[in-house]
């Protein structure tokens, strides 16, 4: 890899699960289970290249106010639990989720202080999963702790205000990749993504393969990349 762009960080938007079950004629939980699966080729994927932090867009607070939440919580219920286990029992990735809690299923909400209290030593991958996630609500928090803070945050320094924000004061992406064909943000992320180079493209989730994967950072490596105008 060029040492100019040096690849740190990938955030990725994983979208086109249903478009995906109508493609192949399956049920959206079917989809879905595809989805999960592909995210832990992801996974790997990242440790053989040897990426630092990786950041999933899973599911937005849009999202789970949808009729299909109850296919995802069910995927997740079903087979999330083995997933993660397979990450704890590696112990090489270490679990952040960011996102609201507010309102999840107790169940949900084991799971995930389960995963991070297991893998809080791991330190061959950093996976933040946002889950629940929408950037407005994340700036009511920032506010909210401000707020709160009785003057304690200095504003002045830059990195106190990034761990006002949900992945603290890691490096931001260094790529954003949004599968499924739309070209937009969704709500993910904005303050992070100042200086992301952005990648839209039409594969499906569930069809993204490691090629894919190589292809875009190699595309990323050939980029001049500019800070301003």
């Amino acid at each position: 890899m060029s040492k100019s762009n040096k690849l740190e960080h990938v955030a990725f938007i994983l979208d086109g699960n249903k478009r995906w079950s109508k493609k192949n004629n399956v049920s959206l939980k079917a989809a879905y289970k595809e989805g999960l699966k592909n995210i832990l080729n992801l996974i790997n994927y990242s440790l053989d290249i040897k990426l630092r932090y990786l950041t999933l867009y899973t599911l937005s607070s849009e999202n789970i106010k949808r009729k299909s939440i109850n296919n995802i919580f069910e995927v997740i219920y079903d087979d999330f639990s083995f997933f993660f286990e397979k990450i704890i029992k590696e112990k090489k990735v270490r679990i952040n989720v960011i996102g609201s809690r507010i309102n999840l299923p107790s169940k949900i909400l084991n799971l995930i202080n389960h995963c991070e209290m297991n893998t809080e030593k791991n330190s061959d991958l950093c996976l933040n999963l946002a889950f629940n996630y929408g950037f407005k609500d994340e700036i009511k928090e920032v506010l909210k702790k401000i707020n709160n803070s009785n003057n304690k945050i200095n504003l002045d320094k830059d990195s106190e205000i990034r761990k006002l924000f949900y992945i603290g004061d890691i490096v931001d992406p260094d790529i954003l990749i949004r599968t499924g064909g739309e070209k937009r943000l969704s709500n993910f992320l904005m303050f992070n993504l100042t200086y992301t180079e952005i990648f839209f493209i039409n594969t499906l989730w569930p069809d993204f393969s490691f090629n894919e994967y190589l292809e875009i950072i190699s595309s990323y490596q050939k980029i001049s990349r500019r800070y301003g105008l």
